[in-house]
């Protein structure tokens, strides 16, 4: 049985009910993760859980480390990763309050490091299907379970922020096809496909970004009650995981924990030490560099 991984964005900064709760730091040679990660269990069910903002939310969406988060994670075995963020509403029957389990990304994000790799190892994985399909049913399960309504599949565009969308660009990205609008899914879904972690997103809508002709333009003060009631039922959300996903199967259907299979591009002769060191989590598994325990 794997660890399941959380973690929460603006209104989701703890998760409550953990068994033999504690804060660990984790260490990651690809910079700071966010903050320490709250472990335990829930139904015999290991969690770990790290907000993404750190607690207190100090951290704005370009300033997170994606890649330590990630990493962090790999290293003390998180093998199922949900993330939970607040987001805007591109479409009218969207509303405040709503969840959506998207399924599809449009990365409009352009000052973040986006891959664990680079010069000296290469390496190209896929996005076509950037969700894990087992995952989604599970927190679909999960929310009909706790009495949660929400909406499977759609298409979040990750903005850069910090600041929120132009009424053009709304507009555009609503003409493009898209769903919701968030800061945070990027790189972090390319990233958790890098680290062959299982993937799955819930977008709880607070606003409707700037395109609604009768609502006011998102402002920070309007959402403080929605994220209030998102981040209540998003943790009643997350913990009915544990039932959902007891039995985990090996391996993933859809290949999470496969995607650097064939996904290397530097031939071993070139790679570089030095970066193959780093890379011990994410891609031990096809550099036959096993991590060490650091957790």
């Amino acid at each position: 049985m794997g660890v399941i991984g959380v973690l929460g964005g603006s209104g989701v900064y703890e998760l409550e009910g953990l068994e033999e709760a504690r804060w660990e730091r984790v260490a990651s040679p690809f910079g700071t993760p966010s903050d320490a990660i709250l472990r335990g269990c829930l139904e015999g069910v290991e969690y770990a859980f790290l907000p993404r903002h750190g607690r207190g939310h100090r951290l704005p969406p370009g300033a997170i480390d994606y890649r330590a988060n990630v990493d962090a994670l790999k290293r003390i075995g998180v093998t199922d990763l949900i993330s939970v963020s607040a987001c805007g509403s591109l479409r009218a029957d969207l509303a405040p309050g709503a969840f959506v389990l998207v399924d599809q990304f449009v990365d409009r994000t352009f000052a973040r490091e986006k891959s664990f790799f680079g010069a000296g190892c290469v390496a190209h994985v896929s996005m076509a299907d950037p969700v894990c399909a087992r995952l989604q049913e599970a927190l679909e399960a999960s929310a009909r379970a706790a009495g949660i309504r929400v909406v499977r599949g759609g298409t979040y565009l990750a903005m850069e922020g910090p600041q929120f969308s132009s009424r053009a660009e709304s507009e555009l990205y609503r003409s493009w096809g898209c769903d919701v609008i968030g800061m945070t899914n990027m790189p972090e879904a390319k990233l958790a496909r890098e680290a062959e972690i299982c993937y799955a997103s819930v977008a709880m809508v607070t606003d409707y970004d700037c395109w609604h002709p009768e609502e006011t333009a998102v402002q920070v003060r309007d959402i403080v009650a929605v994220l209030t009631d998102n981040g209540e039922r998003g943790r009643r959300l997350v913990a009915g995981l544990a039932k959902e996903l007891a039995g985990r199967p090996e391996p993933c259907a859809g290949g999470c924990d496969r995607a650097l299979d064939s996904a290397l591009i530097t031939p071993p002769e070139a790679r570089d030490p030095e970066m193959l060191a780093r890379l011990d989590a994410v891609a031990g598994r096809v550099l036959g560099s096993p991590m060490e325990d650091r957790s």
